[in-house]
């Protein structure tokens, strides 16, 4: 059966298991420091369901970060029709990659 576990950080829900990659929010962690999620919402172990009001007591996640990197370049554009109002702007969200150990 499979193992994995639903945590939050950064105001985003992420589903991981061991040996994972995962990327998250920024997070101030140095590469090669180990980040550990405490904000655990459920643990599936096979047929062993765990389910948080909010978060399991006890229960904590640890991820080795391998990066911090930037995202692809988003494009944000601005356009009223008829008024010849066009405004382009890119934006980079910085984020943490991180491995689960």
């Amino acid at each position: 059966m499979s193992k994995f576990t639903i945590i939050q950080t950064g105001g985003k829900q992420y589903k991981v298991s061991s040996g994972q990659k995962i990327k998250v929010e920024k997070l101030a962690a140095e590469e090669g420091a180990v980040l550990n999620f405490d904000k655990v919402l459920l643990v599936v172990d096979g047929d062993d369901v765990k389910i948080g009001a909010p978060y399991i007591s006890g229960a904590k996640i640890e991820a080795n970060v391998s990066a911090q990197k930037r995202d692809k370049k988003k494009i944000v554009f601005r356009y009223h029709s008829k008024t010849r109002y066009r405004k382009m702007k890119g934006h980079r969200q910085s984020f943490t990659e991180a491995i689960v150990l």
